[in-house]
């Protein structure tokens, strides 16, 4: 039985030294595929070992073959002490990249080290675990889980939380918020005061407020508390790890980590 869902902070080169000196567990986000296709580091560290590699790929022109690229990926992860992959790929499946996902997932799985891909890299490979995203300005999160672990079985799954923090406009069709900054929220709340309350269905907080040139507005927001009950549901759905980009917390740190 899953008790605990781990949280694992996806760390540029730039703030490895941050999140070492704290101590929390790192996806190493370092690495990119690049053409060939082949795998490219920035400039990580030495003292950079163990955790989980990270890579994009940004920039792919999509072709070539993905045998040499795994054994790379393979070696890096050996010389590194690396336990793990996490693909931060687009939703849109690059057809090599969902071979290089396949022969991952089956050479990873022999050394026991999990794989992370997006969920449309899910039917690549049973071997892989599925990135679920948990910022929705809609539905039900718990219900999401619930039809992810139906399809995949909750052993295959983690969570991709990212920061809320959007302002929408109602009424909102396309479901999409105006990002904003950390200044411009804590602006927006010190306003609201007491107005702010809890949707129990996203998983996050929120409150509404109205102008005179475009009216009503709804603001979704994560902090430390709501993070954490992301993964508290995901432990209660069998999930046992989940990713967040340290950038966007290193300001909650002592209410995530309490």
């Amino acid at each position: 039985m899953v008790t605990d869902c781990k949280l694992i902070f996806l760390t540029p080169p730039a703030l490895e030294r941050s999140a070492r000196e704290q101590n929390l567990p790192a996806a190493h986000l370092a690495y990119r595929v690049g053409g060939g296709p082949h795998l490219f580091r920035a400039n990580l560290p030495v003292a950079a070992r163990g955790g989980i590699l990270a890579m994009d790929c940004e920039g792919f022109d999509g072709r070539g073959e993905p045998s040499a690229f795994c054994q790379e990926v393979l070696r890096e992860c050996s010389a590194r002490g690396f336990q793990g992959v996490y693909c931060a790929f687009p939703d849109r499946p690059i057809p090599v990249l969902q071979r290089a996902v396949a022969e991952l997932g089956e050479a990873l799985q022999r050394r026991g080290w999990p794989l992370y891909v997006p969920e449309s890299y899910g039917a690549a490979s049973d071997h892989a675990c599925v990135l679920i995203p948990t910022a929705l300005s809609g539905g039900s999160l718990e219900q999401r889980l619930a039809e992810a672990a139906e399809q995949y079985g909750p052993s295959r799954l983690a969570l991709r939380i990212e920061r809320l923090a959007q302002d929408f406009l109602l009424p909102s069709p396309t479901g999409e918020g105006v990002p904003l900054s950390r200044p411009a929220l804590a602006e927006q709340l010190e306003e609201r005061g007491g107005s702010v309350f809890f949707s129990h269905e996203l998983c996050a907080h929120y409150f509404t407020y109205m102008t005179k040139t475009d009216g009503a507005h709804f603001v979704l927001f994560d902090d430390a508390g709501s993070i954490r009950k992301k993964c508290q549901l995901g432990a209660r759905m069998g999930i046992s790890h989940a990713f967040i980009p340290y950038a966007q917390v290193d300001d909650l740190l002592p209410g995530l980590l309490e």
